[in-house]
């Protein structure tokens, strides 16, 4: 049996963005934090069915100075005790570093996947903007978007487009 990723945006995908004027925003802390309604029962079928959770999230607010590393890990570290979380793998970086992590570059899906022994070809992607799908597409996994209608650019043809992770987590399972 290969071993298959569930890769998952964190903000939007998992607990709630902040939207201003149609844009999303990550908290800016743990008090701000909030589950999106049915995530833990998403994840839990999805661990039911052995997938590997992994939280691949571009946090550019870091690089800015509008936020601290500390406070993106600390949001991290309370997610994962929540929720059955393999691996966060963070970007912290800006457009302007010209990393190859930062999503729609897919160098987290591929480090996570050498990590793991991930079979991409396997594995899916679900996010909430279009840097997501053109990461998970441009890593070879399949690729599902949950379309708030945010006020942006909108993602290049995924291949599922739904309302919710548990809506992304019935159709994935479903499918085995």
């Amino acid at each position: 049996m290969t071993n298959r990723g569930i890769f998952l945006d964190r903000d939007g995908v998992i607990n709630q963005a902040k939207v201003i004027d149609g844009k999303p925003y990550p908290p800016v802390s743990i008090e701000e934090l909030k589950l999106i309604p049915r995530v833990k029962k998403a994840l839990d079928l999805f661990k039911k069915n052995n997938f590997t959770l992994v939280v691949v999230s571009n946090q550019p607010d870091v690089a800015r100075g509008i936020t601290k590393l500390i406070t993106v890990e600390q949001i991290n570290d309370h997610l994962k005790e929540l929720l059955p979380i393999d691996l966060f793998i963070t970007c912290y970086h800006d457009n302007s570093d010209n990393c190859l992590c930062r999503k729609p570059l897919p160098g987290m899906l591929f480090s996570a996947a050498k990590k793991l022994g991930l079979s991409l070809n396997e594995s899916f992607m679900i996010g909430d903007r279009w840097r997501d799908v053109g990461a998970g597409k441009s890593a070879g996994c399949k690729t599902f978007f949950i379309d708030y209608g945010y006020n942006e650019k909108q993602p290049y043809s995924p291949d599922y487009k739904v309302s919710s992770l548990y809506e992304a987590s019935i159709l994935i399972n479903k499918d085995i």
